[in-house]
Parts: structure tokens; sequence; C-alpha cells
């Protein structure tokens, strides 16, 4: 069931959505270094940690699905968000080189439709991260956070359910150590839980993250069908012309 994008808007204006926001940013950070001449997507509600992309890629794009609510994003200039049916994305096909998926998978009923679509879209050489709550971890335990909403995955479960819908597994990664608290001396410390976890205690992180790339050779041919498409021609202010890094 999808959560209202209002609601997920509210979390991360807290303190302890902060701290969500800055620990999961590192590792997507860390798996996507360079998106300059790219055309990024979020997906489900994915704008909290599309900004770092804003000045490097070609274009940033930001889809939320009906079922979830839209909000206008980011706050100055044009809005880059749209409203989409999540089995049916408003884009051509392989016209996205990075498509970053966050309170979307856990949340849909149309699983394997998303990720048809989600592989449609992506070009021979895209990639994709997924970032679900973890069904082993203590967010899932509170409901007053995004993750304790939806179906967790284990790593493994992310895994298989990528591979059965022809994307391949590239490198999984845990974030989210600090407990679900609004206490800030706990939240102070959130880079010493993060650092601790780490270490020693990955199988309990409050969410998993997973890059993928598609398989090029397993697609199955689909009906064609007429679609109206959103235009990708303009470019996300400050970027660099396509192919230029």
């Amino acid at each position: 069931m999808w959560m209202d994008a209002v609601d997920l808007r509210d979390f991360y204006a807290t303190p302890l959505g902060g701290v969500a926001r800055r620990m999961i940013r590192r590792p997507i950070r860390a798996l996507w270094p360079d998106v300059k001449g790219m055309a990024v997507l979020g997906l489900g509600y994915a704008t909290p940690y599309l900004d770092p992309f804003r000045g490097e890629a070609d274009r940033v794009l930001a889809a939320m699905p009906a079922s979830q609510g839209v909000l206008n994003w980011p706050r100055e200039g044009s809005s880059l968000t749209t409203l989409i049916d999540e089995a049916e994305l408003p884009f051509p096909d392989l016209s996205i080189d990075r498509v970053l998926m966050v309170h979307a998978l856990e949340c849909t009923e149309q699983v394997r439709p998303l990720m048809r679509e989600v592989w449609r879209v992506l070009t021979g050489s895209g990639r994709l991260i997924v970032v679900v709550p973890n069904r082993r971890g203590l967010w899932t335990r509170f409901e007053r956070t995004p993750f304790g909403h939806g179906r967790p995955y284990t790593p493994r479960q992310l895994s298989l359910l990528l591979r059965e819908t022809l994307f391949t597994p590239v490198e999984t990664r845990a974030a989210l150590f600090v407990p679900p608290t609004r206490s800030r001396m706990m939240l102070s410390a959130a880079s010493a839980w993060e650092e601790l976890g780490l270490r020693g205690f990955a199988t309990f992180s409050g969410a998993v993250i997973t890059e993928a790339t598609k398989e090029i050779y397993a697609g199955q041919p689909q009906a064609s069908r007429k679609r109206i498409y959103m235009p990708l021609a303009q470019k996300t202010p400050g970027a660099s012309p396509r192919g230029g890094g």
C-alpha cells in the first residue's frame, strides 16, 4: 500500500527523516559517483535523494505513482515531477540511464509490471538502484517512519526478485543503523551508529540498497501499445552537455 506523498514529505522534514536521508544518500552516491551526461529518474518518493545529481546529470526527473500522490520538486525553478501509472511509465524505450527506486517496490501491488517498465525504459548500459526496508531491521517495527510500511525485504529476497524480473544484482549495501528514535542525542551519533553497524551488524540495517543492471539478452517481446511519452529534451539547469563526462 502506497504512503501519501504528504506524509513522506513531512517525515523527511523531521530530524529523524534528515538522518535517514543522509545515511541512505551515502551508499547511493558511492554507487553512482558520476552521472555526467546521463538521464536520472527517481521512482516512488525519491526526491530526498535526487538533489546531489541535479547539477551533474543531463536530466533529472521524479516520477510519483498516482496512488501515492505528487508534490512539486524542486522548490525553486521549474517542476521536475510527474504523476505516473506505475505499470505504464510515460518514457520512451531505452531513454533513462539511471533509475533510483525509493518507497516504491515495497509499496506497489504491481511488482512485475513495474519492474518490466523499469527494464523497458533503461538503456542497455543502464543501472537501477532499489532502496527497500530491511525485513530484519529495527525500522520495520515502527510505523511512524516510511520504513515501517509496505513489504520489507531481506537482501536475498530482493536479489531473487531482481533476477526474476530480468535484472542482474551487482552490489548490495546496508544503511540506517541508528534506532528510529526522536532523541536528538541519539540522532547526533548517527554516523557512529552507521560505522558500528557496517562493521558487524549489516544484517540488521534499516534499509537494503541494491544496484542492478538489466539483462539485455533476456527480454521478452511485448505487444505494442500506443503510448504518450513525456519529452526528455530539457536539461537540468547547470548540467554539463550530454556525453561531456
